[in-house]
């Protein structure tokens, strides 16, 4: 917990940093994509999050995968804050920073972050329906969905919006029933 608490510390004024230079620049979305897609990247290759999280490597070899990774495409501030990190030993913190920064864009935006995981992959319609009732709870303006497949579930869905938290699963339901059955 403590280390999540100091990770957290260490990673907002980089997320800042990066969110002020996204302002200057008028590049907030195209940061907030890439921010995405990298974390995305992160989440599926566990030999990539090794290879930056190796403190036996050299910076320029990692600077080297990072401009392999980004391609020629990439934004230059975005690549060159990429780079910042590596030469501060802070590349490992790649994954707090931007989810920090993402956080800060919905700040900015006004959207909220719903968590939805379901017994079966969500339709669009089912989607668009898990979206409006979160604007319906929480008055955002925008709604971005991270969703989650739980086979267990049953059926039904969990949405998670910050703290609050809405169990529509039959997993819960069948648990609230057994609670009130017990008591």
């Amino acid at each position: 917990m403590k280390s999540d608490i100091a990770t957290a510390e260490i990673a907002q004024p980089y997320a800042e940093a990066l969110m002020s230079v996204a302002q200057s620049k008028n590049l907030t979305e195209q940061f907030g994509e890439d921010a995405r897609s990298l974390l995305n990247l992160l989440s599926e290759s566990e030999q990539l999050r090794n290879f930056l999280g190796n403190p036996f490597i050299q910076p320029e070899t990692k600077k080297a995968v990072i401009n392999q990774v980004l391609g020629e495409g990439a934004n230059v501030y975005f690549r060159n804050f990429l780079l910042l990190l590596v030469d501060r030993r802070r590349i490992l913190l790649l994954e707090p920073i931007f989810k920090q920064y993402l956080s800060l864009l919905r700040q900015l935006k006004q959207a909220v972050l719903a968590e939805v995981t379901s017994a079966v992959p969500l339709s669009e319609e089912q989607r668009q329906a898990v979206i409006e009732k979160v604007i319906a709870i929480t008055n955002a303006r925008e709604v971005e969905l991270e969703t989650k497949v739980d086979r267990e579930l049953f059926g039904g869905v969990i949405i998670k919006v910050g703290s609050q938290v809405i169990d529509a699963s039959l997993r819960g339901q069948l648990r609230r029933l057994s609670l009130r059955l017990s008591s």
